[in-house]
């Protein structure tokens, strides 16, 4: 395989990008989502992260349709012990909250869409502090123990909510978290960079950012006066009319012409060299953006772009 890297303290190596299975079953259909996780595979990837909850958003749905479809491709295609994937729990429409009891019936409900007897990598999708977390990963550590969870991991949750969890792990000698989803790109750094950061670097913790592209605006295809047909344009039009936004399209412009490529690579590639970052999660509904998205494996920022660019973000 081409380029990969150990997720944190866990023994999963993982392609530097994991394709965002949000869009599957909601802008990209079955045949759609099979065609871009075969462009996907066939170029090397192997870290598909998807939700329980996904996408019970869209009217008509009831959430676990990417699950589903992702179940159906890897049947199709017998490749399941070469896919690393990874699901979330606690935000599902009949599967709400972090309870013990609710983490394993979520749990059997995810490995029966996804036809497979094994999670490689389950989160707990945000946290739900009126749970204690001696609660949480008790659960969790039962899935660990019974083979249908490989490692455990968490997202969107507090860095004083994380100590405690790792501390109760340790302490009991329980599964542990190997991994950290949080929301952070060149656009949103605050929620990660500090304290969660300097957490995940001591624990050995990978980071493996949602919202990399931010809705789409770092993929640079929105600009002052230019309309995109996209369910995500309001979301990436906000950061146009900031300061930050413009300055940061600016420096990826210059750097993407440099390097002859795509704002896109350029945006997850200065992600991917942030330290404890494993690989940015990045979606497409079509198999043309998978190239821009896929160059992130290859491109390496030299370090004065490094800075121009964490200069422009900050």
């Amino acid at each position: 395989m081409t380029s990969v890297r150990k997720l944190g303290t866990s023994d999963l190596e993982v392609f530097p990008l994991a394709l965002g299975g949000n869009v599957f079953g909601w802008t990209a259909d079955e045949a759609q989502s099979f065609a871009v996780l075969d462009a996907y595979t066939a170029a090397g990837g192997n870290f598909v992260d998807t939700a329980d909850s996904y996408s019970a958003w869209v009217e008509g749905n009831k959430g676990g349709e990417s699950e589903t479809i992702i179940g159906k491709w890897v049947k199709e295609r017998g490749n399941r012990s070469d896919v690393v994937i990874a699901t979330k729990v606690s935000q599902h429409p009949e599967f709400q909250g972090l309870t013990a009891a609710n983490i394993k019936a979520a749990a059997d409900a995810s490995l029966r869409r996804l036809g497979t007897d094994y999670i490689d990598l389950y989160y707990t999708h945000f946290d739900k502090p009126d749970v204690p977390v001696e609660e949480i990963i008790g659960a969790l550590d039962e899935l660990v123990k019974a083979g249908k969870v490989r490692h455990i991991a968490a997202s969107n949750i507090s860095a004083e909510r994380l100590q405690a969890s790792l501390d109760f792990s340790e302490r009991e000698g329980l599964a542990r978290y190997v991994a950290l989803q949080p929301h952070y790109n060149l656009v949103s750094r605050e929620s990660y960079e500090g304290e969660l950061q300097r957490l995940a670097e001591r624990y050995g913790l990978a980071a493996v950012p949602y919202y990399a592209l931010a809705s789409g605006f770092l993929t640079g295809k929105y600009r002052p006066g230019a309309s995109v047909d996209s369910p995500r344009a309001r979301g990436a039009a906000a950061h146009l009319r900031t300061e930050r936004g413009q300055r940061v399209l600016t420096a990826l412009d210059a750097i993407a012409r440099a390097h002859d490529t795509e704002v896109a690579s350029v945006a997850l590639a200065w992600l991917a060299a942030q330290p404890t970052v494993a690989a940015p999660i990045a979606s497409a509904r079509t198999v043309e953006q998978l190239p821009a998205l896929l160059k992130v494996a290859e491109l390496r920022l030299p370090d004065d772009e490094l800075a121009r660019l964490t200069e422009a973000s900050a």
